[in-house]
C-alpha cells in the first residue's frame, strides 16, 4: 500500500515538472516574435521593359487612279486580301483605246519617213535639215505612242502592294480624274509595332549602362514580344528595329518601333498590344521585394537579421522600381537575411524566429530558429 502511494506520488511530480518546463518554453516563444525572412542576392537579372503599343502595317499604300475616266468595275472586295498586282479597278479603255491607235498610227508614218529619208541622206540625196526633221518626227510620235500605251495600262488599276484593303472611297460608274483616291491597301506582313519610350526612363537606363550596371544587347538590336487584348502573348518574337534619337517636344517621349513576322494575319492595322522591349540586364543587382522596405520621412529603411537572430534595422537607397521589386543602389550588397514579413514586431535590437528559407526543399516543414 505504501510502495503504491509512493509511486504515485513519483508520477504526480514528474507531470508537474513536465507541465511547467512546457510552460515556460511556451511562455519563451510568445515573447519572440515570428517574422518571415528572405535572403538578399547580387546577381545578374533581365529587366525587360514594356509599353502600350499599337499596331500598323509596315506599308499603307493609297490606291489611286493615275488618269481620267469612268469606273466600270469594281474587282476586289472591300476588307479582302490582294496580291500586288491584282487587279482592282477597270476605268472605261474606249478614248485611250482610240488614242493608241491614232499614237501609233502616227508612230508607224514617222517611221516609214525615217527609214525612206535615212538612205536618201547617206547618198546626200537629202538635206540635213530634212533628215533632222525626220528623225525628230519619229522620236516625237515614238514618245506618243510609249504615252497612249502607258495610258491604256492605267485603265486597269492594280494592287501596288498585297495586304488587306479599306473600302473604296468612290463607287462604280463615278467619274473620277488623274490622282483620285480609290482605296487603300494596308500591307501587314511584316507587321510593325508602333510604341513611345519615356525619355526619363530611357536616359536612366543609359546612365546605369555608362555606369557599368547595366547591359544593353548585342548591337542595342532587342527582342520583342506582345501580348495581345485577351490576355495571351503572340507566338512569334519580333526585334525593335527603330528607336529615334531625339524626343518628342509635345510628349517628351521617343518614339520607337517593332517588327513581326504576321504571315497568318493574326494582329490587324490599328490594333492596341503591349509590348516588351527585352535585351537588358542589371549586373551585380540587388532587387528586394518592395514589402521588405519601409519608407519614412529620414529615408527608407531594412530590417536585416543577423547570425544570432538579432533584428537590425539598416538604411537603403532605393534607385528605381522593377514591377513588386526596388533596385537597389546601396545598402545592402547581397548575403543578408532581410524581414519580409513582421517588420513591425521586430524592432530595432529584437531578437526574433522564423522559418530558415535555406532548409530542405525536401517538403518537410522547415525548423525555425530561435
Amino acid at each position: 500500500m505504501r510502495k503504491s502511494i509512493l509511486l504515485l506520488s513519483l508520477l504526480l511530480m514528474s507531470l508537474l515538472l513536465a507541465s511547467c518546463e512546457d510552460g515556460g518554453e511556451a511562455g519563451g516563444h510568445a515573447n519572440v516574435p515570428y517574422v518571415k525572412v528572405q535572403d538578399v542576392v547580387c546577381q545578374d537579372v533581365p529587366w525587360p521593359a514594356d509599353y502600350l503599343a499599337t499596331a500598323a502595317g509596315s506599308r499603307a499604300v493609297d490606291v489611286r487612279a493615275r488618269i481620267q475616266g469612268i469606273i466600270e468595275k469594281k474587282m476586289f472586295r472591300e476588307g479582302g486580301y490582294v496580291h500586288a498586282g491584282e487587279q482592282m479597278f477597270q476605268l472605261e479603255r474606249a478614248q485611250y483605246e482610240a488614242a493608241y491607235d491614232q499614237a501609233k498610227a502616227a508612230y508607224m508614218n514617222a517611221e516609214r519617213e525615217w527609214n525612206r529619208i535615212r538612205p536618201l541622206y547617206k547618198a546626200n540625196a537629202v538635206s540635213q535639215k530634212d533628215r533632222d526633221a525626220a528623225l525628230a518626227q519619229y522620236d516625237s510620235t515614238k514618245a506618243a505612242l510609249r504615252q497612249a500605251e502607258i495610258n491604256l495600262e492605267y485603265c486597269q488599276v492594280v494592287a501596288p502592294v498585297s495586304g488587306y484593303t479599306s473600302k473604296e472611297e468612290v463607287t462604280v460608274g463615278n467619274l473620277v480624274s488623274n490622282n483620285s483616291l480609290l482605296t487603300t491597301v494596308n500591307q501587314t506582313d511584316p507587321l510593325y509595332i508602333d510604341f513611345c519610350i519615356s525619355a526619363p526612363e530611357r536616359m536612366f537606363r543609359q546612365k546605369l549602362q555608362r555606369e557599368g550596371r547595366l547591359r544593353f544587347p548585342d548591337n542595342n538590336v532587342y527582342e520583342a514580344r506582345i501580348r495581345l487584348t485577351d490576355g495571351s502573348m503572340y507566338e512569334r518574337t519580333g526585334i525593335i528595329d527603330f528607336i529615334d534619337s531625339q524626343v518628342k517636344v509635345t510628349t517628351g517621349d521617343i518614339s520607337a518601333r517593332a517588327t513581326f513576322d504576321n504571315s497568318d494575319n493574326t494582329i490587324m492595322p490599328g490594333q492596341y498590344v503591349r509590348v516588351f522591349m527585352i535585351g537588358d540586364v542589371l549586373l551585380n543587382a540587388v532587387i528586394i521585394p518592395q514589402n521588405a522596405v519601409m519608407i519614412t520621412d529620414s529615408g527608407a529603411f531594412v530590417i536585416v537579421v543577423d547570425k544570432q537572430n538579432v533584428a537590425h534595422r539598416t538604411p537603403v537607397k532605393i534607385s528605381t522600381s522593377i514591377g513588386q521589386d526596388y533596385l537597389l543602389e546601396s545598402g545592402l550588397s547581397g548575403g543578408e537575411r532581410i524581414i519580409v514579413d513582421g517588420m513591425l514586431k521586430a524592432g530595432d535590437g529584437t531578437t526574433v524566429r522564423y522559418d530558415d528559407p535555406n532548409a530542405s526543399k525536401d517538403g518537410k516543414p522547415a525548423a525555425k530558429a530561435q
